[in-house]
């Protein structure tokens, strides 16, 4: 027998499968969001790539954006409590989260139990999040997973001082009609995201260790831009948009066994 979490996010559905001492079975990651064909991709990739019968499953738990439209699951659970789940799995030092996804960036911190003692999030401004990063991306013609090479070239972080995204799409073309350089800008952008990020984090109050999830995790642009605002070193999970998911798979396992007893 085994548990599922799934995390519907914006852009992005992710599953975990864990047995019922909590290992991980698999996961899968899909670039479809809310909607019912990513969750049935997700699914479907993660039953193939262990081998699982969807008749074995125990308990199944949603989490994310589009957790409230997902039928399948037995429960839906905040995002929030699924991350810091799934992080104190992976990362057990960990007392500051910072999930930045494509439709919002949160601010976590937990107790070295791992239950949530303050949060925060940025949900109403694409300020601060993968989308903010995907219309600068855009402005400039590159591909959002070719942010943090490109940034990495950068002589200067030039100053991208609106936290509005429609403001600041307008400092970037600015920027490109004075004729400053691309890794310039990007660099620019990164250190734009991270004051707005770090303004979260200060109003939950820092405590280390602190680990950054979601897609976002894997621009190394941000990585190095946010550790430079918090001066404190960013841990990352193997897979960093896979802790909801991972998260809300252990709760699936916890409930099953507190509900039926140990299913080994």
């Amino acid at each position: 027998m085994y548990f599922v979490g799934i995390d519907i996010g914006s852009s992005a559905t992710k599953a975990a499968a864990v047995d019922g001492t909590g290992a991980i079975l698999a996961t899968a990651v899909i670039p479809m969001g809310t909607g019912t064909k990513g969750s049935t991709t997700a699914l479907n990739e993660l039953y193939a790539k262990a081998n699982l019968s969807p008749e074995d499953c125990g308990n199944m738990i949603a989490t994310g954006y589009g957790r409230n439209n997902f039928k399948a699951a037995s429960t839906q659970l905040s995002e929030i409590i699924c991350h810091a789940k799934g992080v104190k799995k992976v990362l057990p030092s960990v007392h500051t989260i910072i999930d930045i996804g494509g439709q919002d960036s949160k601010a976590i911190r937990v107790s070295p139990r791992g239950t949530i003692e303050q949060f925060v999030m940025n949900d109403k401004c694409a300020a601060g999040t993968g989308r903010f990063l995907e219309l600068m991306c855009r402005v400039v013609d590159i591909g959002i997973d070719e942010m943090g090479a490109v940034s990495a070239q950068a002589h200067q972080t030039l100053d991208i001082s609106n936290t509005c995204a429609v403001f600041a799409e307008s400092e970037v073309i600015s920027r490109l009609s004075e004729g400053h350089d691309i890794p310039d800008i990007i660099a620019g952008v990164h250190a734009s995201v991270s004051r707005r990020v770090a303004g979260l984090v200060m109003r939950v109050g820092l405590a280390p260790d602190v680990a950054l999830t979601g897609g976002v995790a894997k621009n190394s642009g941000i990585v190095t831009a946010l550790s430079h605002e918090l001066k404190v070193p960013l841990l990352l999970p193997p897979e960093p948009q896979l802790t909801g998911a991972l998260g809300a798979a252990l709760f699936a396992q916890e409930r099953y066994q507190k509900e039926h007893g140990d299913p080994l």
